[in-house]
């Protein structure tokens, strides 16, 4: 039976989301069937105290189709 597993993170946090989902594939030992990514459009932010970048982080998201 497939089941679904959602991730959710930011652009500039992408190491921490993949280090959490490879640590969810070890963990589970899930056979992964499909892995489906989405990056939001960035839209210009709000200035931030230090941040050299024009634009805020975009939201990043993964869907997992895996069988249990």
């Amino acid at each position: 039976m497939h089941q679904v597993k959602l991730f959710k993170g930011v652009e500039n946090e992408i190491h921490g989301l993949e280090a959490e989902i490879n640590a969810w594939l070890k963990e589970s030992g899930a056979k992964v069937v499909q892995m489906l990514g989405n990056i939001a459009p960035q839209t210009p932010g709000r200035e931030q105290g230090g941040s050299t970048s024009r634009f805020a982080p975009s939201d990043l998201f993964l869907a997992v189709v895996y069988e249990a």
